[in-house]
């Protein structure tokens, strides 16, 4: 009677744990190239590589591939620091 139990548990833990996912874009790099990739027997999927500083760069790179260039949604352009918090005066 265990060993069902045990077999059947171990089964549904195996179809519970999920693969970790990578993040997707770099957030040190501002431009990304995604690649698209055909994949045999069905697979295949695209990917993307930020490790590109201009956008000529990326565009140099993905000259004659099947690939993209965009600016990267993570990378903090010239963000300006956040507005100090003015302390209460005493009354």
């Amino acid at each position: 009677m265990r060993l069902p139990i045990l077999t059947l548990t171990a089964i549904a833990a195996l179809f519970a744990a999920a693969d970790a996912s990578a993040q997707t874009y770099d957030p040190r790099y501002p431009v990304c190239m995604h690649i698209y990739t055909t994949g045999g027997w069905g697979g295949g999927g695209d990917y993307f590589d930020c490790s590109f500083t201009s956008l000529p760069q990326c565009r140099a790179s993905a000259s004659g591939r099947s690939a993209s260039c965009d600016l990267n949604p993570y990378y903090a352009f010239n963000e300006p620091p956040p507005p100090r918090r003015r302390q209460r005066q005493p009354q």
